[in-house]
């Protein structure tokens, strides 16, 4: 397969028909980035690196982080963290409140914000100083250092958390959050504030599509049995109230940000970056959406 090829076409096709959406302007910092960057970096399991676009700019992952500190928890807390935390579907928008009172606590899976929290949340307990420890487990899992807080981004985030803090001050009601609301939102802005580019984020997840072994790391990040769960709940929750429609249209397990990046993996094959700014009304980037939908449809195969 021709992958460089292959991105190449999509690249052009998405340009070509340019689709259009509105950047993420909630945040502040982030309706200031160029609608019109568009990146594609796909890395095979042999650490061949394909890439088209503006594929080496760093962005903000915002979501997509949510994977990485999902993993650092999921094998260590086993069936506990899964007491405080389901595996479904939403159905509803990332940060609903109401969603969480009706559920008395317990949100819905991993990727919305309430579940998040709990990650960081579980995080802050483990770890003096988790962002770092963040930082440092992402690093390893691209084999450089690529990590970078955006601080104006942060600043930003926190400034606007009114949301993410009424979210944490339920949780806390419900027993489902042990540490101080402040430190854990200041923790879980820093990790949505990092910058990655394609490349980097595409080798971050590259275990995923290789049974929870990481080339760059040269160990086992998670078991076999831990990477299928992951993989299964990217593809049913990645995409918010849109997962759905993610999984008819493209068929793999992924996770997107309102940064506008989307970071994908195809079992057993390679891992994908993808980077667009401009957004649909559900906070997922438009161009890399249809993006991935070319890729599987040029590809013939996706997981079913």
């Amino acid at each position: 397969m021709d992958y460089q090829q292959l991105i190449e076409e999509v690249y052009n096709e998405v340009k070509s028909a340019n689709p259009r959406g509105k950047v993420a302007d909630y945040i502040p910092e982030l309706a200031e980035v160029d609608g019109d960057k568009f990146g594609i970096a796909l890395v095979d399991l042999e650490g061949n690196v394909f890439g088209v676009g503006d594929y080496e700019i760093p962005f903000s992952i915002q979501s997509i982080s949510k994977v990485h500190t999902l993993t650092m928890v999921a094998h260590i807390f086993q069936s506990k963290l899964w007491s405080r935390v389901n595996v479904e579907p939403s159905g509803n928008p990332f940060n609903s409140i109401a969603q969480l009172e009706f559920e008395k606590g317990i949100p819905r899976n991993p990727f919305i914000n309430a579940g998040a929290l709990v990650i960081t949340d579980a995080l802050t307990s483990k770890f003096d100083d988790p962002i770092a420890e963040i930082s440092k487990f992402i690093n390893e899992l691209s084999g450089k250092e690529c990590v970078r807080i955006n601080q104006e981004v942060l600043d930003s985030e926190l400034k606007h958390s009114e949301r993410n803090t009424a979210l944490a001050y339920f949780l806390k009601a419900h027993q489902n959050f042990n540490n101080k609301v402040e430190d854990v939102l200041k923790t879980y802005v820093s990790h949505c504030a990092m910058e990655m580019c394609c490349v980097d984020l595409a080798r971050s997840i590259s275990y995923l599509a290789n049974d929870g072994y990481s080339i760059y790391a040269k160990r086992e990040i998670v078991t076999e049995s831990y990477a299928r769960r992951i993989n299964a709940l990217m593809l049913t929750c990645g995409f918010y109230d849109e997962a759905g429609e993610f999984a008819y249209r493209v068929g793999l397990p992924g996770k997107s940000g309102v940064g506008g990046g989307v970071a994908a993996i195809m079992p057993h094959k390679f891992s994908i970056g993808v980077w667009s700014p401009e957004l649909n009304e559900k906070g997922n980037s438009v161009k890399a959406i249809m993006a991935l939908e070319l890729l599987t449809d040029k590809l013939k195969f996706s997981l079913f």
